[in-house]
């Protein structure tokens, strides 16, 4: 028994690992897929359009069947948080994220996005969800972590430098590659797309943090959550497509890559992907949400260099080296302050609230107003002892004063 106690207890802790780890493999093969599309001619505003709309035909009757009863009431407030979640995801992610996509490469594009993490530590720390203390090593880990991720994007966006030849795609040629020939982007184009990729990452950023406050109203509705956000996204990305996209031609689609990319995206990466990311972000925090970005940079490396032959530069290298660096140094700061977390909640109810420091610990408010109950009872049984031995002694003396 106690063997399959811990088995499941085991299991029940490693939900969360292995949801975000699976993440990681489908949202390298959305970078890899959709890459093909992109240099095929395929335009990403439409895609962002196809995606949501694939992602709300695939979750909305999940919601409608499994999630019809207690809806939460959708007032002005909880629209806007959706709607600004639509906007946020949707539209400005994506759509920055394809468009820096198509000027770099996915490996690239990957690496930037492992300053996810210290973006949404950031952003938390400002809204009040994370606590920083920079007495405490953990607060001091997670603020030098969140400077050398920085830092590492930064060289990566400013240095390109040398390629970097791995060993096995030294007998790679770019001819042997299933896509379309594409010419090397400059370094402006390069530039460009770093911008839009650290502005893709600080939107998704603010996704997680904002989707962290709706999930209070949809504590028990986040497939409902879901298909809102991929149905309103849906419907802002037409209308951004439609400003951007003037011609009728770029709607089209046929059962090519470019269906296969709007497919697999709606599906894996919008809605079993925001779905999942709830689920975690409730149960862990949203800085653990976006912890895992580092294993996807190095998933798509060596997809990306067998089937795209794509070349790595020395700046990519150095700099993912820091960001991994400064994520693990955010991350080993939020392991610590889990740990405490748990131990504060094993303490048992009649000393819970007691605060330890050190070697030190004061005594909880609940404890000092038993203290003072009992210390008023002891003073009441010694007045009222007192007062009876006053009365005791005069009857004494006059006994013994009698004949």
């Amino acid at each position: 028994m106690e063997k399959l106690s811990c088995c499941s207890n085991f299991l029940e802790a490693s939900k969360p690992y292995f949801a975000m780890i699976s993440l990681q493999f489908g949202y390298a093969g959305m970078n890899i897929i959709t890459k093909v599309s992109l240099n095929r001619g395929m335009s990403h505003y439409v895609l962002v359009v196809y995606r949501h709309a694939f992602a709300t035909a695939v979750i909305a009757p999940f919601a409608i069947f499994l999630e019809r009863k207690a809806q939460p009431k959708i007032t002005f407030k909880v629209f806007m948080q959706i709607f600004i979640l639509a906007l946020l995801g949707p539209v400005i992610d994506q759509n920055f994220y394809y468009a820096g996509l198509k000027f770099t490469s996915p490996t690239f594009s990957c690496a930037m996005s492992n300053m996810l993490p210290a973006m949404t530590f950031v952003m938390a720390v400002i809204c009040r969800m994370e606590k920083l203390n920079l007495k405490k090593v953990r607060c001091q880990a997670k603020a030098v972590g969140t400077l050398v991720t920085v830092a590492g994007a930064m060289l990566m966006t400013l240095y390109k430098g040398p390629i970097v030849e791995l060993f096995w795609s030294k007998h790679v040629h770019p001819h042997q590659s299933h896509t379309a020939p594409t010419s090397e982007p400059s370094d402006k184009d390069w530039f460009i797309g770093s911008i839009f990729l650290i502005i893709a990452t600080l939107a998704w950023a603010a996704l997680f943090v904002l989707q962290t406050k709706a999930l209070e109203t949809y504590k028990n509705h986040q497939l409902s959550l879901t298909s809102l956000m991929c149905f309103i996204g849906t419907l802002q990305a037409i209308v951004v497509t439609f400003v951007m996209e003037h011609k009728a031609s770029a709607w089209k689609i046929g059962w090519d890559m470019n269906l296969l990319a709007a497919a697999y995206a709606g599906i894996v990466t919008s809605s079993i992907s925001y779905y999942v990311q709830g689920l975690v972000i409730k149960k862990r925090g949203p800085v653990f949400a976006t912890a895992f970005s580092p294993l996807m940079m190095i998933i798509v490396a060596i997809m990306g260099s067998f089937i795209l032959a794509e070349k790595i530069y020395l700046g990519g290298v150095l700099g993912a080296i820091l960001i991994v660096i400064g994520l693990y140094s955010v991350l080993w700061g939020k392991h610590k302050e889990r740990k405490e977390e748990l131990a504060a909640e094993e303490i048992p109810d009649p000393v819970k609230g007691i605060h330890v420091n050190g070697n030190t610990a004061s005594v909880t408010e609940d404890l000092e107003a038993n203290d003072q109950v009992e210390l008023q009872k002891a003073e009441a049984n010694n007045k009222i002892t007192s007062v009876a031995i006053r009365m005791s002694v005069p009857a004494e003396a006059k006994v013994h004063q009698q004949p």
